[in-house]
């Protein structure tokens, strides 16, 4: 089953093969922000819908912040990805030039913010699904898991491997939309304005009679929700070193492509929503007009309904084409996160900030770890806000701000340091352009960071102001118990002390041969003691024991400790822990029989007692516990359905004298 859905393993000299060249790395690193744009142009209507249709005046003002912005971010992360090749993108930044603290803030508010792209993302597809075939509402939630267990599945088998799957989706989505947007700014040219299905309905406002400070608050809560818009930007300065050579160059031609594609897809959505009249509220009973039960029939997204409207209606072929590269999109932009967290995890592992497993490369030479870990996460997150977008956005965006500020802050003092070793004329004029741009971006970031902060934390953000300190906590502990570990282990420096003597006792519940193996290999290392250790829980079992010993004429004394109270474990200890006080400086090793069995359910039936007693030997100092196996023939039965692989030669036949 893992080869089927994850595909053979791939040699470590074969990670060459795995770059990535442009075509390619645009949709794997660019569909979340390239399909923001078909849910950011709505969540800023749902919020200025609030005070009715008052105040839809402001969403040309609001949308054209947001492309300022927009351009400012990639122009920022340009610097970046020629700054810093090596990949790590905004954390890279911080810890090089604000000090381990504030990276550890980035990289956990990236982390938040790539689990919440993949919730909103798949849960923004859905919607779009559903708006096409509403039948499927009441499987919101199962679709949504469903989608996130695909993705998962998809990018264990590899980053290249994806980029080729979601290629095609990605410039199937980008070609509807600006065939849309061309179509519609055309007909409205003409005089034959395209007309949404909601432009004549009305709004109940639940704001009215706002004015001065109270419409300005209004416009910053929509131009917080449109930011959406923006996130992933930083996705590719992360995956720098997942690019072909030149790594750099073709990372920040990559980075210039998304932003502007997605800037004119952003402006030409918002600018036919305006046109067409779209209506659209959080709740569907806001509508006055709204044609089926408010209380239960979803709304239609705005780019269905302006799909509908350019192309003729619900049933025409290129608005299902739409609305199926849209979700679809939505869906595959998970696959931002998918590729920046498991690397944003791997370069914090490597720090020791985060447990070392999410470092290994799978057989596909992913990071299996914590692509695995991300698809739990964001699967919770979807079932506990049962696939609600405008739930889960309220969680969005404040982590890609948070990393967006620091990352600009840190690269200003880059070029600060740059500039102090600098003495050629034209080049200082270019690092003086670079930090001016770096300066300017910090500035609006950090200022759409507090707006952020102030609109959207009574309405949920508060969980990721809560979640960004906890897991900087979580990784500064991680950190201390990897450091104090490494210092426990640092050899000590007059070299290994060799143990004064060596006590080996062998666990004997029965004469079998299990038993008289484990006394072979003790006798075979030659120890300085050698014991056969036994519990006395049954007295005619004992007598037994000792007459078949006698018989055998085993040459290995046989203790027999008393349990009155029926007990292995604590005898056992007991005797251990008296041999080691005998001499400060001596090894005890015990040596324990065990079965290999083949069935899961034998593992039931044996070996209960041993895994207690290593359970508890290994606690103690001085102690080693070897583990002498014995292949009971339902493991060699496993074995031999087990084919040898080709490498592996058989030995010759012997040859006959």
């Amino acid at each position: 089953m893992k080869r089927l859905l994850v595909g053979r393993p791939l040699r470590s000299d074969r990670m060459g093969e795995t770059l990535l060249p442009k075509r390619l790395a645009l949709p794997i690193f660019a569909s979340d922000p390239l399909s923001s744009v078909a849910y950011a142009t709505q969540e800023i209507l749902l919020v200025l819908t609030l005070g009715g249709l008052s105040y839809l005046y402001l969403t040309p003002w609001v949308g054209l912040a947001v492309v300022t912005l927009m351009a400012v971010v990639v122009v920022s992360y340009r610097q970046v990805v020629h700054a810093y090749p090596g990949g790590g993108g905004s954390y890279e930044v911080a810890s090089r030039n604000l000090g381990p603290s504030a990276a550890l803030v980035v990289a956990a508010a990236l982390m938040v913010d790539y689990i919440m792209t993949v919730a909103v993302s798949v849960a923004a597809g859905v919607d779009n699904i559903i708006s096409a075939v509403p039948g499927l509402n009441p499987y919101r939630v199962g679709i949504n898991v469903l989608f996130v267990l695909v993705l998962m599945a998809m990018n264990l088998r590899g980053m290249k491997e994806s980029g080729r799957t979601f290629a095609a989706p990605t410039y199937l989505f980008i070609a509807g939309v600006v065939v849309m947007i061309a179509v519609g700014l055309t007909e409205a040219a003409l005089g034959h304005a395209p007309v949404a299905e909601s432009a004549h309905w009305q709004v109940h406002p639940s704001q009215v009679g706002l004015t001065g400070l109270a419409i300005v608050v209004l416009g910053l809560r929509a131009f917080a929700s449109g930011c959406t818009a923006l996130t992933g930007v930083e996705a590719i300065s992360n995956g720098v070193p997942a690019f072909k050579p030149p790594k750099s160059e073709n990372a920040s031609r990559t980075l210039a492509a998304m932003g502007i594609t997605a800037i004119v897809m952003f402006a030409g959505i918002t600018a036919l929503a305006l046109i067409a009249k779209v209506r659209i509220t959080d709740n569907a009973c806001d509508l006055i007009g709204f044609p089926g039960n408010c209380q239960t029939d979803p709304q239609r997204t705005v780019i269905a309904q302006l799909a509908a409207a350019v192309f003729g209606g619900d049933h025409s072929p290129l608005f299902f084409y739409v609305q199926a590269t849209t979700a679809l999109i939505l869906v595959l932009a998970a696959n931002t996160a998918y590729n920046g967290f498991p690397m944003l995890a791997s370069i914090l592992a490597q720090h020791r900030y985060l447990p070392r497993q999410l470092h290994t490369r799978g057989d596909r030479l992913a990071f299996s770890n914590g692509i695995i870990l991300l698809a739990v996460i964001a699967g919770g997150l979807i079932y506990a806000y049962g696939g609600s977008v405008t739930r889960l956005i309220q969680l969005y965006i404040l982590g890609v701000f948070t990393s967006f500020t620091l990352s600009q802050a840190g690269m200003v003092r880059h070029w600060n340091r740059v500039l102090a070793a600098e003495r050629d004329p034209a080049t200082r004029r270019r690092i003086h352009r670079s930090r001016l741009i770096n300066a300017v971006g910090a500035c609006l970031t950090a200022l759409v960071l507090v707006v952020v902060l102030g609109t959207k934390f009574s309405h949920g953000a508060y969980l990721v102001v809560i979640a960004v300190p906890l897991l900087f906590g979580l990784m500064r502990a991680i950190r201390r118990h990897y450091d104090r570990i490494a210092a426990e282990l640092e050899p000590e420096p007059y070299g290994q002390i060799m143990p004064a003597r060596i006590h080996a006792v062998v666990l004997v519940s029965t004469l079998h041969r299990p038993t008289l193996r484990a006394l072979a290999y003790a006798r075979a290392t030659r120890p300085d003691t050698l014991t056969a250790l036994t519990v006395a829980t049954s007295t005619d079992e004992v007598r037994a024991l000792q007459a078949q010993w006698t018989d055998r004429e085993i040459p290995v004394p046989l203790t027999v400790l008393d349990s009155p109270y029926r007990e292995i474990t604590a005898p056992v200890l007991e005797y251990v822990a008296k041999l080691r006080r005998s001499g400060p400086r001596d090894l005890v090793v015990v040596y324990i029989p065990e079965y290999v069995v083949g069935h899961w359910w034998e593992q039931l039936l044996h070996n209960q007692s041993a895994l207690r007693l290593k359970a508890r030997l290994l606690f103690q100092r001085g102690v080693m516990v070897t583990s002498v196996p014995w292949q009971l023939e339902s493991s060699r039965a496993e074995e031999k359905q087990t084919p040898l692989p080709e490498t592996v030669k058989r030995p010759p036949e012997p040859v006959k004298q």
